[in-house]
Formats: C-alpha cells, sequence, structure tokens
C-alpha cells in the first residue's frame, strides 16, 4: 500500500488538490477525472475552490461520477448535487464538461447508460486519467459494499449494485463503476479521513479480501491518502 500521511482533513486536502494540479498540468489534453461523494471530496472541493477558477484549466477537465445514490439530483444525499454546491456552481463550470450518473432514473437503464457514455468517450474499459475514491468505515469504496455482487463483476463497467448494509439504512441499490473501471484508471487515489476508518484501513492494509471491497483495487499508480486519524492503526 503506498500511502501518504497528513496530520488532519486540512492537510490532506491541500495536498490532494496538489495532486490534482499536478496531474491535470502534466498534459495539455483532456483530462478525465471520476468524482467520489463524502465528507472527505467534499472538503477537497472547497479547497479547489479556495484557489479559484484560474489555478486549473477547467475547460478541458471533464468531470463524471464513480457512483450515485438513487435520488434525484437535488437530494440532500446525491453525490452530484454535493459537487453542485461545492465544486460546480461556485467555479461556475461548463454544464458541457460534466457528466452525472442519473440517480433519479430507473437504475438498471441509468447504469446501462452511463456504462455507453463512458466507453463512448473512454474505450473499453473506460480509462479515467483520475479516479478519486474515499472508503467507508466497512471498507467499501465507490458503491462497492462488502457481500455485494458488484464485488464480483469483472465483466460490466457500470452496474446498479443492490446492497444491504447499516450505512446505507438497510437494502438499497447503487449505481457504480465497478472494478475494472477503477483498475484501469491512469491514476487512482483513495482520500480517507477521520476516526471511524482507522481499524479498517488497517485490515485494508493486510491485503485482498472481499470483506474490505477497497482492499482488491490494484490500480498501477495508487496512492492513499490518510490523515493522522484514519491511520493511527497503521503499522
Amino acid at each position: 500500500m503506498k500511502r501518504q500521511l497528513f496530520a488532519d482533513l486540512d492537510a490532506l486536502s491541500r495536498a490532494a488538490a496538489d495532486d490534482f494540479t499536478a496531474l491535470v498540468s502534466s498534459t495539455d489534453r483532456t483530462f478525465h477525472v471520476a468524482l467520489s461523494g463524502g465528507s472527505t471530496p467534499k472538503k477537497l472541493f472547497d479547497e479547489l475552490v479556495r484557489r479559484g477558477r484560474a489555478a486549473l484549466p477547467w475547460d478541458r477537465i471533464e468531470l463524471w461520477w464513480g457512483d450515485e445514490r438513487c435520488v434525484p439530483p437535488d437530494h440532500p444525499d446525491s453525490n452530484y448535487g454535493m459537487t453542485k454546491q461545492h465544486l460546480i456552481d461556485p467555479l461556475e463550470l461548463d454544464p458541457a464538461r460534466i457528466h452525472r450518473l442519473e440517480g433519479e432514473r430507473a437504475p438498471i437503464q441509468a447504469a446501462a447508460d452511463y456504462e455507453r457514455a463512458l466507453v463512448s468517450a473512454l474505450g473499453a474499459p473506460p480509462v479515467f486519467d483520475l479516479v478519486w475514491l474515499g472508503m467507508g468505515p466497512d471498507g467499501h469504496t465507490a458503491s462497492l459494499f462488502p457481500h455485494s455482487a458488484g464485488v464480483r463483476d469483472k465483466t460490466s463497467y457500470v452496474i446498479a449494485n443492490a446492497v444491504d448494509s447499516p450505512l446505507t439504512k438497510g437494502p438499497a441499490t447503487r449505481l457504480t463503476i465497478t472494478l475494472p473501471v477503477i483498475d484501469a484508471g491512469h491514476h487512482v487515489r483513495f482520500l480517507v479521513g477521520g476516526a471511524d476508518k482507522a481499524e479498517t484501513l488497517a485490515q485494508v492494509a493486510r491485503g485482498p479480501s472481499e470483506l474490505y471491497p477497497s482492499s482488491l483495487v490494484t490500480a498501477a499508480d495508487l496512492v492513499w491518502f490518510i490523515d493522522r486519524a484514519a491511520g493511527a492503526k497503521l503499522s
């Protein structure tokens, strides 16, 4: 596990923003990034906004999503809605460069349409320039939860994943990219913060296990950005 440890979430967010800037600046072509939901990316988005629109060439950055709840875009649980509030609207990003997962639609059809859009833009498997991931206290990443069928799906690229977890408050369906898409990314970055992740992160660091889907990510350029609280139980 290649890891970078930071004193707190603020320092992690600054480093992730620096990393993003460096990766985008390393090429002059269109840069495709898969976004993550949750509190840690929200902090990163706020940092990118603080730096201002001129800090990055947003006119050649395409925004996609790694997963989404099956809710409308204005729902409080929507990953797109959080990004709109904390990144898209403040920076006045071009709607033509924003490709959201349509959580308000029938899940299987929404997943199939997103897969087609990804393959059309990025090939088969779709290859992102950068995939941002979080990790839940149970070890899930994107919406690949422990014991869910999506963890074992090696042929699809976007699925409607049936999950049953205390984190979803019971049975639910989530739209998510799959491990083959994550692993195909040129650069993959986990952003992990908070003491509630410490025990699980220590388990993930021990090696691959379907009990902790985050441990199954094997992208060539994979780096974990971890704050002190989340990394407290790492050896």
